[in-house]
This record gives C-alpha cells, structure tokens and sequence, in this order.
C-alpha cells in the first residue's frame, strides 16, 4: 500500500468510523449470530495473493460486523460500559502509525515521559498524592497481580532469587479479599505461586462493603495458625455491586499489622474527581498500591489501566532485569518502563489518555461522570417505585442492581431466579438494550451499568420500559 493509497482508504476508513461512532444505535447491541457463524463464513486458510482494500472492508462489513457485540452503543448497560470516544480512536490510529516500543526510555523518550505526565495528571485530578508513581498497564488483572507479587517481594525474604517451592524457612502467604472481590485477585494468587487457598474472602455487610472485625479476626487467626499474612485488597467500586470499602479503617489495621494495601478502584477510582464522591478514595493515600481503570469511566478506548505505587522501589525490585543487549548509557536518574513488570514491550498507550484529557478537560469529564451518577439514581428512583420490582444494593456510582419481585404473588426463590433470567433474555433480544445479571446473597439480580458517554435518560428510560413490559408479559406466563 503506497502513500497515495493509504491516503484513499484511510480517508474512508476514517469516515465510516465516524459514521459508526455517530450512528451506532442503528446496530442491535448484543450480536444475534449463531455460534460457529464468523469462522464458517471465512476460509480456513491466509490468501496467496495480496486481496484490495476494499474486498477486506466489504467482508469486514458482510461477515464480522454483524458479530460484533457494540460496546460504544447508548444502549451497552453490562458488564461496565465503556466507551471508546472520538480523540481516543483517533489517537490510537495515531500510535499504531508510530509504532512506538517503550520499553526504554531511548527507544521512546516521548512515549516514557508522556506516560509519567498523563499519570501526573490523573493522579491529581483524583486527588491522589504525588508520592505515588503511576505506570501504565494493559488492564487491571494485570496492574492487581504486579501489586501481589510486590506485597509477596515486601513480605518474604529472598523471594525473587528462591521461590517459594520447598522452602521450609516460608510459611503459607494469605491475601486478603471480600466476598465482593473481583476474579482477577483469585487469578493473581494461582499465577504467582501462593496458591488459590492463600486468598481468604471476607464477609461483607448489608452495604456489601468488607467487615472491618472480621477482617481483624481472619488476620489474628491466621498469624495463631502460623500462615503469613502478606496484603489486603479492598475494593472501591466492587463489580457486582460498586460498594466500597472502608479503606480508612483497612489503612489502620494494614499499618499495625504490616501488610500490604493494594486498592481495588478500576471502576469507582475515577467518580473521586467529583467533589460530591472525593470521599471515595478516603484512606487510599496511605496504600501502598491502587489501580484506577480509565478503559472503564474515563472514555479511553480498550485498553489502558493506571497502576500507582507508592513504593515503586519494591516492584522495581521485583521485577527489574536487564540483559547485556539491553543496558544504556543514559544517567542513572532515567527510568525505564521495562523495569515496572513482566513486560518488556511497551505501547504508546498513554497519547490516548492525553489526547482525552486535553479534548475534553477536566470539567467536561466531570459533567459527564456527574450525569451517569444522576441517571443511576433516576433508575433506582424508578425501581423503589414501582411495587413488582425490588432493589437488592445501594447505588453508590452508576449501577443499579434490582429484580423481578411481583407484589401479592407467592413465588418460590428458584422461581423468581428463572424468571429474572428469563426477563434478561427477553429485553437483550429487542436489540436496544443489553444488560446483565449477578448473583447477590443467592438471589439473581438485573444489573444496569451506566457509564457510555452518549447515554442519555431516553436509552436508560429505553431500558426500563422493556423491562416494564417484559415483566408484565412474565407475570401473565406464571
């Protein structure tokens, strides 16, 4: 492909993004293919010959796009809805042209200090001190295993050079989590060899926010029993439910016990930029380590996750290694990225946090976060409301967790779990709407994340309708 060429399909590449962008609720959310579709409509082998760009696009169009699941639809309401805005898309164009490979800082000085800067600033839009060193990783999965293997470097002597395996000067770690505690935590523990048995899950209240006593009691039980305890990790922002807990208090037992913090706020994190939710992120100034997802409620196109340390010198200690071909000459006070995980090769993921924040600025961000929150609230509004429909969590952010309870109908708790994930299925197929469901004490919950930045009430109110009259259609069935 040639200059001239480039030019040509990338002007029309660049027009049917925005088209898509701006239309995108002409597509149904959830894809509606059968499983096995995508890869029967495609030959099972690479061509010999080079095809045209616009035979790619035309399959492009034909064969995948009706397989795509649209998560930049006003209508997208799982999981955590994330968009992928204009500045963000077109800055990732940008570093996929550039080509960047940062795993030093001379193999991309302006990749390596862009990165330090757009941390900067978020860490300071969120009210996070400057203590705390900010490193992108590709998602939080990853940013939570790098601060496990951190707080196990803290804890136990000569980690990195023996292991853990046959070691009988070492005895069993123990993270600690709530029940609320994302899967990412568990995956943690069995990558770095703790073993899934060294996380220990702690109950939560009626707010399903982590019991602070308990927690205290599970510490005090383990050291009697002769187990290590290395880190705990409270969450602000818990996936199912975004309830958040009481870092503060966590902070303090933390401090007096010697153990590492690591703060859950990939989704929540964020909000703190709003005066109205600043105190969200109470206490987390004294963790050792937090996670904040801009991937998630910051527009950012999939994917970037910002990892701060405050104590980056012991993950660089986990981590750092650098072969013959690899040493440089630069002065000792240059770091280099290559040395803050298990990666070597680094995108230029940070230009498109840049180019988000210089796009829209802070007051914007906040206006659109405060708007989700506004709408969440309007939701559950209409949930305590109506007399067939129970709410099951309080609305700290901007997910709404509720069900299906028909007043003055005798249903069994298998009966209501059915028909809730019945009434899923039915709103999902209309094509406007896709939301998904978790399990809160037992019970089956509809679970309504707000977070796209093109949401408006009319798509949330969209939603609720469907769910309205889906339900009625339930009732008639029982």
């Amino acid at each position: 492909m040639d200059a001239k060429d480039f030019r040509t399909h990338g002007h029309a590449l660049v027009d049917w993004i925005a088209e898509y962008l701006e239309h995108s609720e002409k597509y149904p959310v959830l894809s509606r293919v059968k499983p096995g579709a995508i890869a029967a409509a495609l030959p099972d082998h690479a061509p010999e010959q080079g095809e045209p760009f616009e035979a790619i696009m035309k399959d492009f169009e034909r064969v995948l796009v009706p397989g795509l699941t649209h998560w930049n639809h006003p209508g997208f309401f799982a999981y955590f809805a994330i968009t992928g805005s204009a500045p963000g898309v077109l800055a990732d164009f940008l570093s996929a042209a550039l080509n960047q490979q940062a795993m030093l800082w001379r193999t991309s000085p302006a990749a390596t200090e862009l990165e330090a800067v757009t941390l900067g600033w978020l860490r300071r839009l969120i009210g996070l001190p400057d203590a705390f060193e900010g490193v992108i990783y590709d998602t939080a999965s990853i940013a939570t295993m790098h601060a496990i293997v951190a707080a196990r470097e803290a804890a136990i002597a000569g980690v990195r050079a023996k292991g853990l395996a046959g070691r009988s000067d070492v005895p069993r770690g123990r993270v600690y989590g709530s029940d609320q505690t994302h899967s990412s935590i568990d995956k943690a523990v069995i990558a770095i060899g703790l073993g899934h048995e060294s996380l220990r899950k702690i109950p939560t209240d009626d707010r399903f926010s982590m019991r602070i006593d308990a927690l205290a009691d599970a510490v005090r039980q383990d050291r009697a029993d002769g187990v290590l305890p290395i880190a705990v990790v409270p969450t602000v922002g818990t996936t199912s439910t975004t309830s958040i807990d009481p870092v503060p208090a966590i902070a303090d037992l933390c401090a007096r016990e010697h153990l590492w913090m690591h703060v859950d706020a990939a989704y929540g994190g964020v909000a703190a930029m709003l005066p109205s939710h600043a105190h969200v992120l109470a206490g987390v100034d004294r963790a050792d380590s937090l996670v904040v997802n801009p991937h998630k409620w910051l527009f950012t196109p999939f994917d970037l996750s910002a990892f701060y340390c405050r104590r980056m010198d012991v993950v660089r200690a986990a981590f750092a290694l650098t072969p013959e071909y690899l040493k440089t000459s630069e002065p000792a006070e240059v770091k280099n990225l290559m040395d803050t995980g298990i990666q070597l090769g680094r995108r230029f993921r940070s230009l498109k946090l840049w180019f988000i924040l210089r796009s829209y600025g802070a007051e914007a961000i906040r206006a659109h976060v405060a708007r989700h929150i506004q709408l969440a609230q309007t939701l559950a509004s209409w949930v305590d409301a109506h007399p067939d429909f129970e709410r099951l969590a309080p609305v700290p952010f901007s997910v709404v967790c509720f069900r299906w309870k028909p007043s003055g109908r005798s249903l069994t708790e298998p009966e209501l779990d059915a028909a809730n994930e019945k009434l899923i299925d039915l709103v999902n197929a209309s094509g406007d709407t896709f939301m998904a469901h978790t399990r809160l004490r037992g019970k089956l919950s509809l679970r309504i994340a707000i977070g796209h930045i093109r949401t408006e009430e009319r798509h949330v109110r969209r939603a609720w309708d469907l769910i309205v009259e889906n339900a009625a259609r339930a009732v008639t069935s029982h």
